[in-house]
Parts: structure tokens; sequence; C-alpha cells
């Protein structure tokens, strides 16, 4: 029998339950997001394996032990609970069959025939792979055998060509000889190319990269060996060349439409001119042989080195180089964590694995972190944590030929990506050294500025990277997303995608030689393999947030600032030109109209929430409706058309420049247009510049409109 006090006990009872049920929660995002970059969690140990591991031997994209590299990166994924497929391109790759560099001294001194060989060291743990090293080459470098008298073109950039031509010297028919730095090498040969040059050889000078005075060089110091060399494509193009535009698929046999060899040197991308890198020890016994004016003071070497004269000659060098094309497979590793609330929009993170030798900075150093952020994700996901969005973690393939395997891969999805990315988040030369760099699309700024304030700065735990990165300044400076240099670029520049790059340290100078080895990232890097413990703290909060925050962290107020400073930047560049700048600064007057909208409607729509259950539907169908208009934004800087000459890259606010693929350039059309017309001095070439101002005007009025998110 059942009595009223056991009836009123049982009704207590499920009351207590209901009401426990209700209020014990399992943990907040942010408490997840806090234990991510806790010390728990992280682990220098596990990501010196991953880099030791992955370094062990030479993995050039289309080795068998990039293959080897991929396993790997799959293995770690899949112990960490992330499933992961392969995704697998048939590209067109270059290999050096034969080289021969000789210089013909004048009289009575003779030839030097250089062995173009980087030196070993007495002891070296990697002496027995030594010979899986490809030899020191250009890929994509044209085949042939050129002759001629050497001229020294300093950077081989534009202005050291006008500067050539100001005391009379014609490269027409010479060998040039050029110092890597400023601008990326393959703008180096199209430059001597354009002005008549028959062979470009490029060297890494003491000055830039052996250090100077007491200065020692690897493996007793950090700096570049001698007889190092810096190999490296001079591909002008993006992706395979043989597919402009489109994935270089090959499923089942079925092969892909491909441009001929004809076709691909039409396309122009592909350069004309036999080149090849050399050493500092080689580019030096060079300019000893060349006569002539000498070169002025910033052209010159350090202290111990010889006077820097420019020819032409009386040198004369014999440059001969055969290269083989080889379509071959390359595979693109792609672990996923579905998104439990939003599975259809993408938080994306991606390292290049391939490397022209050990790769141990460029780019191992970012695929250690990018492990040590997937097996951070599964410690979480095995506490219950679900992101709210994808995450795609992602290890590209052949990014040293010309970024194609992200290419590839973004060409293949653009569409989906293009309707579903929210972000994309790289890292290549992760870890370098001291000091936290940035790089991004301005709506990330803040962003990243405040992951930063959560993660402890790596050479001193009482600051934050933050605090350390700001040092006495009031905040900090983010640079942008200008040039190419790593995989970023397909996802900002051909689909409008908002993108960022980090790093701790920035430059280091045995990049692309035999020398960026693990034993260079243990000894001078990272010693005690902290920074990367932050590089990954601080990469993966950000895409946490991106991933799980309900609103999307994203501040265009940061963007319309930018914008204005760069034109105000442009305005005091071509002032006395009669350039109406005036359709550019009301867009982003539009633009920062439209961010403050968006602003103020996210505030609106925390503030009227209630506990009614419908109204919380249609509070989420709103919060899905602004995120999209936040999204989508980045694509409206896109233009159909493209830069002029450069017609792949469509985003017109940040892009690389017709003569430096590695720079950053805002409003990268006017810029080239602007150059142009300097040196034309013509009323049409100056009413081409008006007409990039136009563009760039259009598309940052449409961004304003998807902000807004009403049709006029």
């Amino acid at each position: 029998m059942i009595t009223p006090t056991a009836t009123a006990a049982t009704f207590l009872a499920l009351i207590t339950t209901s009401f426990l049920f209700l209020f014990v929660t399992p943990p907040s995002k942010s408490t997840y997001h806090s234990l991510f970059i806790s010390d728990s969690l992280a682990d220098n140990t596990s990501i010196s394996h991953h880099l030791r591991t992955l370094t062990r031997r030479p993995h050039s994209a289309g080795s068998e032990a990039n293959a080897e590299a991929a396993a790997y990166v799959i293995s770690v994924l899949t112990s960490s609970d992330i499933p992961s497929h392969i995704a697998s391109y048939k590209v067109l790759l270059t290999y050096p069959l034969s080289r021969s560099l000789l210089l013909i001294n004048p009289p009575p001194k003779q030839p030097t025939n250089f062995t173009l060989r980087q030196e070993t060291y007495d002891g070296d743990p990697y002496a027995d792979v030594e010979d899986e090293v490809l030899p020191t080459f250009h890929a994509y470098a044209k085949s042939g055998t050129v002759i001629g008298p050497v001229v020294y073109v300093n950077y081989g950039r534009v202005v050291d060509y006008l500067k050539l031509k100001e005391i009379g010297v014609n490269v027409s028919g010479t060998v040039v000889l050029a110092r890597y730095g400023k601008i990326f090498r393959g703008d180096i040969v199209k430059n001597a190319c354009e002005e008549g040059a028959i062979g470009a050889v490029i060297y890494s000078d003491r000055k830039d990269y052996g250090g100077a005075g007491e200065a020692r060089w690897f493996p007793d110091g950090r700096w570049l060996p001698p007889s190092g060399v810096q190999v490296g494509s001079v591909h002008k193009g993006v992706g395979d060349p043989t597919t402009p535009g489109w994935a270089s698929r090959d499923d089942d046999g079925d092969e892909c439409e491909r441009l001929s060899e004809d076709e691909v040197e039409q396309e122009g991308d592909v350069l004309f001119l036999p080149s090849l890198p050399v050493s500092a020890a080689d580019g030096e016994e060079i300019l000893r042989s060349i006569g002539g004016p000498v070169a002025s003071d910033d052209w010159q070497g350090d202290k111990d080195a010889p006077t820097y004269r420019v020819g032409p000659g009386p040198g004369i060098l014999n440059l001969s180089y055969t290269g083989e094309q080889i379509l071959t497979k390359i595979d693109n590793v792609v672990g996923v964590i579905k998104g439990a609330e939003e599975p259809d929009r993408f938080v994306i993170l991606g390292n290049h694995r391939d490397a022209w030798t050990f790769g141990a900075v460029d780019p191992n150093s970012g695929t250690a972190a990018l492990l040590e952020i997937a097996q951070r994700l599964g410690k979480l996901q095995r506490r219950g944590w679900k992101p709210r969005r994808t995450i795609i973690l992602c290890s590209w393939d052949a990014e040293e030929y010309g970024l194609t395997g992200s290419t590839e891969w973004v060409e293949e999805n653009r569409e989906i990506l293009a309707s579903r990315a929210v972000a994309y988040l790289n890292a290549d030369t992760a870890v370098v050294g001291p000091g936290f760099y940035a790089r991004a699309t301005p709506q990330l700024d803040e962003l990243i500025k405040r992951a930063t304030q959560q993660v402890k700065d790596p050479e001193n735990s009482s600051l934050t990277v933050y605090e350390a990165w700001a040092g006495s300044g009031s905040s900090p400076m983010l640079g942008r997303l200008g040039g190419g240099g790593s995989d970023f670029k397909p996802f900002l520049q051909h689909v409008g995608i908002p993108a960022a790059d980090i790093s701790f340290g920035k430059d280091y100078p045995v990049y692309h030689s035999l020398y960026d080895n693990f034993i260079w990232m243990e000894k001078f890097g990272d010693p005690k393999f902290q920074r990367h413990v932050a590089e990954a703290s601080v990469w993966g909060l950000v895409a946490l947030w991106l991933a799980d925050e309900e609103f999307l962290p994203f501040d265009y107020l940061s963007y319309a600032k930018e914008l204005q400073i760069s034109t105000k930047n442009l305005e005091s560049e071509i002032s006395n030109n009669d350039i109406n700048l005036s359709p550019i600064f009301k867009s982003i007057r539009e633009l920062e109209e439209a961010a403050k909208e968006i602003e103020y409607q996210r505030k609106a729509i925390e503030e009227s929430r209630g506990w009614i259950a419908t109204a919380w539907k249609k509070d989420q169908l709103r919060v899905r409706e602004l995120n999209d208009r936040l999204m989508m934004a980045e694509r409206a800087f896109t233009d159909r058309d493209g830069l002029f000459g450069m017609t792949w890259h469509k985003h017109l606010i940040y892009g690389p420049t017709k003569h430096n693929n590695y720079g950053s350039q805002s409003f990268p059309g006017i810029d080239d247009a602007v150059n142009l017309a300097k040196e034309l001095k013509t009323e049409e070439s100056w009413n081409r510049v008006q007409h990039e101002v136009w563009r760039v005007s259009r598309v940052i009025r449409q961004a304003s409109l998807v902000l807004k998110g009403q049709p006029t």
C-alpha cells in the first residue's frame, strides 16, 4: 500500500532529480578552451618526437620519404580520434638531371668548375642519407646551356636594374648574378629575363645569411655555412602549371584536362631562362671575376667580402641545366572533427609537409605544432568536448613547388569552401626563434591578440605572449597576407576566405638548405621546444574560438580602419596626379557603418533572449544569419576578373604585385597601375589607375552590403 507520505517523498525526489538535471550541466566551452592551453595537455616532449620523426630523412614532394611522413601524420590523427583521409592529385613536378657551372676567368687565372655541392661536417648524423637530398636546383627552371659575361644585379629588383641603367650597364646577353632576398626568386629570374639576360645565378650572400664579424656557422652557430645553398621553385604561378584554375585529379586512370607543354609556356608562369642557385662561397668567387664600376655601398657585402663590381665581365659564366618534368602523385592528409551544431561551417588549419631537404623549420615545425593541436583536441573529445562548427586539419603536399597541394584542393572544393569556410589558419615556418609574429586579414586582428593574452610566453613564463609581443608599445602590429609564400594564398586570394599565418621568430639563415635539420632546431631554433608549445596554443586557441563561439568573433571595424590607413598612404603616393580617391573613402565609410550596425544587432540578440523555447529557436536562426554575413563579407573583396595580368588572384584588397610574388601589398591592382603610369607617363596609363580605384571602391561597398544583409 502506497501511503500519502511515500507519494510525497517520491514526488519530491522527482522534482529534485529534474532540478539537478536542468542545472548540473557539462563543462562550458570556455572550460575546455582553458584546458586546451593548460600545462596538463601541452607536451613539448611529444612535439620534439614528432619533429625528429618527420625530419629523419629528406622528403621532397613525390618522394617515398614524403609518403612515409604522410602515413605518420595519419597515424597521429587517427590515434587522436580524428577521422582522416588522403586527397591525392597527379601534378607536374620537376627534378634535376644534370647541372654545371663553369667560370671562365680573365687570364692568367684558370677556369673554375663549381662543384655545386653542400658539404657535410664531421659527426653529421644525417650524412648517411645525404644522397637522398635533391641536387641543388631551381624547380621549373628552363633547361639549356648559356654562355655570357656576368653582371652583378644586387637583389635583382626592378629598382636595381634602373640603377644599372643610370650608370650605363646593359645586361642584355649576359648571365646575371643576384643575391637572394627582398623578392621571390622567381621574380629575380623573371626580371632578368625581361631585361634581356640569358641566364641567372642566385647566391646567398654572407651579409644576409652568413652572419658578421665573429659569427659562427652551423653546426657551431646558427648561420649558413659557406657551402650552403638555398634551393627553391621559380614557378611564378600557383598550383600545377598544367591545370591552371582546376584540380589535377586522376581518378581510376581517367586523366583530367591538361595544358600541353607549349600551352604551359604560353601561360608565362614557367620561366624561359636557365638558372641555378649557388652558395655564398661560389657567389664571392664569381664576384671576384667581375670588373667595371664599383657597386654602391648598399650593394656591397660584409666587411670581409671582396669589393663588389657590377661588370659586365670580364668573367664569363657557362651555365648548363637539364631538368625533367614528371606527372606524379602528391598526397594531402585531411583530418575532420565534425561540428555538433553547425557541421556545415568549416574552420580550417593547414601546414605543408614536403621539404626541399630535412625541413625542421620549413615546414615541419608547423607540422609538429599541428600534430600537437590534434592530440590536444583528441584529449578534449575524450572529456566530452564537441566543436560547434567543423574543424579540418590539413597537411599539404608539394607546397615548395608552388603551393601545389593546397591549391589543387581549394580549386577542387572551391564552391563548397566559398559557401562554408569560416577561416583558414596557416603555419609554415612556425618556429624559427624568439618573438611572436602574425599576419592576417584585419577582422582577425583582435582575435589573435586576445589569444596571445591567454598563452604564456615561452621565453618568460611570467609574461603572456601578448605582453612580450607588445613590448613597450601600446599594441602590437600585425602584418598582412598580400603576397604568396605559403598555403593561405589560394584560400584568401582565390576564394576570399579570412586567413592568418602565425609563427615564433621571423627569419633563419639555413632556409631551404641542407642544414635545416633537427640538430639546428634543437640547438638554435627551440632547444626546449617551448616555442612549439606556445605556437600550438595560440594557433589552436584561435581555431577553437572560431569553431565554438556562438557569434563569429570577427571585427570589421578593424578592417575599415586598416583600409583607411592604406588609402591615406596611397593618397600621399599619388598626389598631384589628378587621381580621385573619394570613391574608396566613401565606400570605407559605408563599411564602417555596416560594421557598427552588425555589432548593434549582435548585442540586441543577446539582450533579447528569454526562456521560451520558440524564442530560442528564432534566436538561433538570427544568430546563423548574422554569422553568415560575417563569414561572407571577405568574399566580397574579390572580383571575378582578378588582378590585371594575374587573373587567378581575385582579391583586390590584399595580393601580390607584378614584380614581387612574396610582397604584401594593399590594393595590388592600384599599385601595379601606379608603377606603370609613373614609367609611361601617359594619360591612358593614369586613366587605368583611376579605373583600378573604382574597382577597389566597388568591392569594399559590396562587403558593406553583405554585412548589412539587405539588397539595395
